[in-house]
């Protein structure tokens, strides 16, 4: 089994907790994944930490929308 697995994790207000959270779904030992993140419009750093996180790493795709 060799298929891509897309991750979703759902961030508001979660600045001290979503780098840890992305760290521990990379180190998974399946490998075909994509991490899709989604920042709710937090109010605190958690957009700028998931700008971070995704530079230079193909497999996660940052998503930003106003808080709905």
């Amino acid at each position: 089994m060799n298929e891509k697995i897309s991750i979703i994790i759902p961030v508001y207000n979660l600045e001290k907790y979503i780098k840890r959270t992305v760290e521990s779904v990379l180190k998974q030992t399946y490998t075909n994944i994509e991490v899709i993140i989604v920042d709710d419009g937090s109010s605190d750093k958690s957009w700028k930490i998931i700008q971070e996180i995704a530079y230079g790493n193909r497999r996660i795709i940052p998503i930003h929308q106003k808080n709905g």
